[in-house]
């Protein structure tokens, strides 16, 4: 089953794709945010065409660990997310994933400017990934 990861900020939302089997988390795109409602039918349509069991979405909190200003405008983003589709939706501790994205970046030149949205997005996806390896029993054997 594939999972989509989300990386919601104000202006972009970086997307990431599992392989079928979920476990590779590839960057896939950026939605340069429009329109709320633009920006959920754009995700929706995505979880149809990759037929998506399963939505990551990363949360900023804050670096003590609770809630931020952004975490909270996630959550409502999220929320609208939840009545446009019926796939589950999991949130995921994103902190610091866009520093860790733009590091990776380094001396990359045909990733776009603001490419590191979708890295952060696949770094976001991939640590669910790796997290759902480790707990399933059938995997180690």
């Amino acid at each position: 089953m594939r999972s989509l990861g989300l990386d919601v900020g104000d202006k972009r939302i970086g997307v990431a794709l599992s392989d079928p089997v979920g476990i590779l988390a590839t960057p896939l795109m950026i939605i340069r945010c429009v329109e709320t409602e633009a920006d959920l039918k754009e995700i929706v349509a995505l979880v149809e065409k990759h037929q998506v069991g399963h939505i990551i979405v990363g949360l900023p909190l804050a670096l003590s660990g609770g809630s931020s200003f952004q975490a909270e405008k996630v959550k409502s983003f999220t929320n609208q997310l939840r009545q446009h589709t019926g796939v589950p939706i999991e949130y995921r501790d994103e902190r610091l994933s866009t520093v860790s994205a733009k590091r990776m970046m380094r001396g990359v030149r045909q990733i776009s400017k603001n490419g590191h949205d979708a890295i952060a997005a696949a770094l976001i996806l991939q640590s669910y990934l790796d997290e759902v390896a480790i707990n399933d029993d059938s995997l180690l054997t």
